[in-house]
């Protein structure tokens, strides 16, 4: 299927079914209960996932295969969103055109970052990759205003020249007239389905990059790269040159942040030099290491979860916990929520280092590992496993 042995096809299909379906099943709760506030299934927050899951994945590549740490991709992801916007200002406010321009200056920037910090390796690659990523954070902020409009923001403003705009063209973000900020209505007889076109959109981009990514992995190319993370030195001794196989894999995966950048100026027409910032760059380390370095679905795993936590625990506040536990004498009531109040709101944070924490201590491996592990438990469960592990443990006649 598609150039992908069976285990991988299978894998790509529940990506594919848990992506088209993500509205439904991010959203296990009725409404107005007092759970209701752990539904995500609303268009913003799962444009979220699965943008960042593109972020995610395109490093990924860098680090999960080659062992090489960034912690300056979030330039990229700016220079994705700055592209894009610019392309609104002054074409349409089509995305096709935006995401192409983005793809191609942030692989352009990747190309001269990259070509400068793997002359390098380890920590001083990614002292590098900081510097450069920082330096183009001030650069937006304040020397490239003209460019950046600086701390207030590129946006698209009504006097834009925007040349390829007809008189009835839309005037929010599309794609070929299908409004990306609008939910509509498909009719198919006794069923009705209500989708959102920019999630919908973004998903099938994520599709697209998992896929990429899965034969990436596969290919030959895929191969030496995880020969570079074993052992560069030894590949050096025998006079291969692994420089340009890693500079292929950082523009490739810059080419992924600057895709995830233009997809948020899609969403929303807005680019800030805070999206280059190296708290950004932090976080998608965070997400790749959470769901699983080097593995094919870790990253999304570890983007879903990092902004789940970011978008649905911090909402929550103390009527809420008074609401959860108005079961309770008023004592028990209010000491409960003094015990969990630190952990929510603005306090995620630290649930979410608690979390990260103990996925690093006990799962080395990340959500991946954990899944692997529910996974091997449930197996042995299952009848007949025994007798077959108990079969293949006999010595062979």
């Amino acid at each position: 299927m598609l150039g992908l042995d069976k285990r991988d096809a299978t894998l790509l299909i529940i990506v594919t079914l848990l992506t088209m379906f993500a509205p439904f099943i991010l959203n296990p709760f009725p409404e107005g209960s007092a759970m209701a506030q752990f539904n995500a299934g609303y268009p913003d927050l799962m444009q979220r996932f699965v943008i960042f899951g593109i972020f995610a994945v395109g490093f990924n590549i860098l680090f999960g295969l080659t062992g090489y740490l960034s912690f300056g991709h979030a330039a990229f992801l700016g220079v994705g969103s700055y592209s894009a916007v610019w392309m609104f200002k002054l074409l349409s406010m089509n995305v096709v055109p935006a995401i192409i321009l983005a793809v191609i200056v942030s692989g352009l920037f990747a190309l001269v970052i990259g070509y400068v910090s793997l002359r390098r390796s380890g920590i001083y690659f990614s002292i590098l990759t900081l510097a450069f990523a920082q330096m183009s954070f001030a650069l937006a902020y304040s020397v490239l205003t003209p460019i950046t409009n600086g701390e207030t923001g590129l946006q698209v403003y009504n006097d834009d020249p925007q040349y390829l705009m007809g008189p009835d063209s839309p005037t929010v973000t599309n794609l070929f007239g299908l409004e990306m900020r609008s939910t509509y209505t498909l009719d198919m007889g006794p069923w009705s389905f209500d989708f959102n076109a920019g999630y919908y959109m973004c998903a099938l981009f994520m599709l697209a990059a998992v896929y990429l990514s899965i034969r990436i992995f596969r290919s030959p190319f895929g191969l030496m790269l995880k020969a570079v993370k074993s052992n560069q030195q030894r590949m050096n001794f025998t006079g291969l040159n692994t420089r340009p196989y890693t500079l292929a894999a950082f523009v490739i995966s810059g080419m992924y942040a600057g895709l995830a950048g233009g997809l948020m100026a899609s969403m929303d027409p807005l680019a800030g030099a805070e999206r280059m910032q190296w708290t950004a760059s932090g976080e998608v380390v965070l997400m790749t290491i959470l769901g699983g370095a080097g593995t094919l679905i870790g990253p999304i795993l570890g983007a879903g979860f990092i902004k789940y936590f970011e978008n649905i625990f911090s909402k929550i506040n103390d009527s809420v916990l008074h609401q959860w536990f108005a079961f309770m004498p008023d004592g028990l009531e209010d000491f409960m929520v003094f015990i969990i109040h630190p952990f929510i709101g603005k306090g995620w944070h630290l649930t979410l280092g608690i979390l990260f924490m103990l996925v690093v201590i006990f799962l080395p491996g990340g959500l991946v590992e954990g899944g692997q592990r529910i996974a091997a438990w449930l197996r042995s469960k299952t009848p007949g496993a025994k007798d077959e592990t108990t079969k293949s443990t006999e010595p062979a006649e």
